[in-house]
């Protein structure tokens, strides 16, 4: 199987040459994953409640490289809007994500496979055709395509992992996918120790491979001696627990896994079936006997209670590692071959296969869950093409897995990949665990300090300045008194930001929508609709900051916060559901689109009758966002002055009525001295 190709190289052809093979092999062994669906009508099942059926995954991963295009201006149109608005949001259940299968009409299997035919030789075109400059670098449009690959990298797995869930019916063999099958007894696991030691963790920008933005920046610690189990805890190992009713004893679950353990009436790992107290392992498409010399896959809550389990049999204290500690065990360890990257088998293999020095399985064979809640390194940046692949996991739920399994494939298996899933999720997870007592000193600082998202939360939730009120709560106090005469259900809140309007427009409305395309800003909204607290921290000069809290509680909006629903986005390209509403309010919106009158144009069928539609922007039209050739206003039309109000007109006339402008002012604060002071126009428009 073809590697991750470098960033490096002398030759512009020959690694245009690579990148078209790698692509290639990941976008088809994707494809050929799917073979082991034994119907069409398996696509539209759905193996797992907190997931969408199979056909989203079919199709999403080739449509991420459209919109991951598109964002960054790599190309100006779309293969199919209609798909790629239903294939769009990702994998985890984010409480933003919209998992109401009433709510979606899914194509055929046919029709998503020529979509991703159109893809693919999409993607095969702009490989031999865009300029390339050596080495990549994170602002190339060759790191989009990387980024797109890498993604369907990480789809195989947790495809497969759905595949698994499947029942036996719904799936087949394949020959692309041949498991491993032989079974004996385990060697006994024992505690090796590992010296004291420093890690270093972290890629530098000019790192010769592709990565995600968690895993730049930097994080050093020096980790004291323990000792780390020599194997992965083995099905053998793992059914003593099992045996010894661990799934029964409250004393072994922290509180969250015993909440899981209850909702699922889990009474041992997930890919066991157990039939009259004889087990069998469900791998993806057969059961076996359960191999005792395999790993035992489980998700993070039945690792920690096997740890205490056997802490109380051993009358020591054993945990599972820390990231840290695991780093520690990769360094003293020699790794030539492991069962990842789909070299050899699609399924585990035995716990003593693959040596490593003192220790085996270090990296393959199946994920290693940690204690650690990802978290980001110092001098951590989001990659703007990508926001929500990391900052929606920095939650305290979202546990590290490090090594990689055997379905890991290029950067996926990475010994510096930084994946992780919340502790119920199942992966090809397994654990390892460590007699430690060792502490990370990561830096939980619950105010965010994200500069971007700290202006916005400052714009939205701030003070006012200058005597200029809170624009937010000002626009949305407007759009309540314009609409106090109309039915007052459901409003459409799009470029919502951190929510402030939002939840100012639930003081008239039964529904309000906010929608936005920065999923960091949609989970800074959640946050504060769930937990009613969200602080941040503002630069004053230099490198010092003020702390600021909100407290939806003072604002009273608290009591009205479950009439907002936050979704994530994209206005020029919105899903059909979104209909009905008797207020669509745009704010500072229009100037920011890559297509605003596509935007504009939607706008009248999902409007009721007689049903406003509030647009404020300061009309600030810049290149980086919207093409000049899709600017609506603020050129030269005819050789006379074209201004934007006059270009909304000509838009929206067909449609709706001008009813009055104004002009709103409004203040950001840069730092405690440097403030932006603007003049948005505010049109309302009512619809014919």
């Amino acid at each position: 199987m073809l590697l991750s190709p470098k960033l490096y190289g002398t030759s512009i052809e020959e690694k245009r040459k690579e990148i078209k093979e790698y692509f290639n092999s990941v976008f088809m062994r994707y494809e050929s994953l799917f073979t082991l669906l034994a119907s069409s009508k398996v696509y539209y099942q759905k193996p797992e409640s907190l997931r969408h059926p199979l056909i989203f995954y079919y199709g999403h991963t080739a449509t991420f490289f459209i919109n991951k295009l598109k964002l960054a201006q790599v190309i100006t149109t779309r293969v199919n809007p209609q798909l790629e608005s239903i294939f769009a949001v990702g994998v985890d259940e984010m409480s933003w994500d919209d998992l109401d299968e009433q709510h979606y009409q899914w194509p055929s299997v046919e029709e998503t496979q020529e979509y991703r035919n159109s893809v693919c030789l999409l993607i095969n075109t702009l490989i031999d055709t865009l300029p390339m400059v050596l080495p990549i670098t994170q602002s190339s449009p060759w790191w989009i395509i990387l980024m797109g690959i890498e993604h369907e990298n990480i789809h195989i797995e947790t495809s497969s992992v759905l595949i698994r869930q499947l029942a036996l019916e719904s799936v087949m063999e394949s020959k692309d996918w041949i498991p491993y099958l032989h079974s004996a007894l385990p060697s006994s696991n024992e505690l090796i120790t590992i010296e004291e030691g420093s890690v270093a963790l972290g890629k530098s920008s000019d790192d010769s491979y592709y990565g995600w933005d968690n895993e730049y920046g930097s994080h050093q610690a020096i980790v004291s001696s323990f000792k780390a189990s020599k194997y992965l805890v083995s099905n053998a190992e793992y059914l003593s627990f099992v045996k010894d009713g661990g799934y029964t004893k409250d004393i072994y679950w922290e509180s969250e896994g015993l909440e899981w353990r209850e909702l699922n009436k889990a009474t041992e790992p997930s890919f066991w079936i157990e039939n009259n107290g004889e087990y069998k392992l469900r791998i993806l498409s057969q059961e076996i006997d359960l191999p005792m010399n395999w790993p035992a896959e489980v998700n993070y809550h039945e690792a920690h209670a096997f740890c205490k389990w056997l802490s109380s049999q051993k009358g020591i204290t054993l945990t599972l590692p820390t990231e840290d500690e695991y780093m520690r065990l990769l360094a003293v360890s020699k790794i030539k071959k492991a069962n990842n990257n789909l070299q050899k088998y699609a399924s585990s293999t035995p716990i003593d296969m693959y040596k490593h020095g003192d220790f085996f399985d270090v990296v393959g064979n199946v994920w290693q869950w940690t204690r650690t809640a990802i978290y980001p390194y110092d001098g951590f940046e989001v990659h703007p093409i990508y926001d929500d692949f990391t900052v929606p996991t920095y939650d305290g739920k979202h546990n590290l897995i490090k090594g990689g399994s055997w379905a890991s494939c290029g950067n996926v298996a990475s010994s510096q990949s930084r994946y992780a899933f919340r502790r119920h999720f199942f992966q090809h997870a397994g654990f390892r665990y460590v007699q430690s007592n060792y502490k990370e000193q990561i830096d939980n600082n619950s105010y965010e300090s994200d500069k971007l998202i700290a202006q916005y939360c400052h714009f939205g939730w701030g003070e006012s300045y200058f005597g200029v009120e809170n624009y937010s709560k000002e626009c949305a106090n407007i759009a309540l008194e314009l609409t106090a005469h109309l039915p007052q259900k459901r409003a459409l809140d799009i470029g919502c930001a951190i929510g402030r309007s939002s939840f100012e427009l639930a003081k008239g409305f039964d529904k309000v929508i906010g929608i936005d395309f920065s999923a960091r800003f949609i989970r800074h909204a959640e946050f504060l609709k769930q937990s009613g607290v969200l602080r941040y921290a503002m630069p004053t000069q230099g490198d010092l900051e003020e702390y600021f809290e909100v407290d939806i509680r003072t604002l009273n909006l608290y009591d009205i916060r479950n009439k907002v629903e936050f979704w994530q986005g994209d206005a020029c390209n919105l899903k059909e559901i979104h209909q009905g509403f008797d207020l669509v309010f745009a704010s500072n919106l229009i100037d920011r689109l890559y297509d605003p009158k596509k935007f504009l144009d939607s706008l009248a069928s999902r409007l009721n009758k007689n049903a406003l539609l509030i647009l404020t922007s300061p009309y600030t039209w810049q290149e980086e966002s919207t093409p000049k050739e899709r600017w609506i206003g603020g050129f030269k039309k005819s050789a006379k002055d074209f201004d934007t109000l006059e270009g909304l007109q000509e838009i929206l006339e067909p449609h709706f009525r001008l009813k009055e402008t104004r002009d709103i002012p409004f203040v950001i604060r840069e730092t405690a001295r440097k403030f932006q002071h603007s003049v948005a126009q505010m049109s309302i428009w009512e619809l014919q």
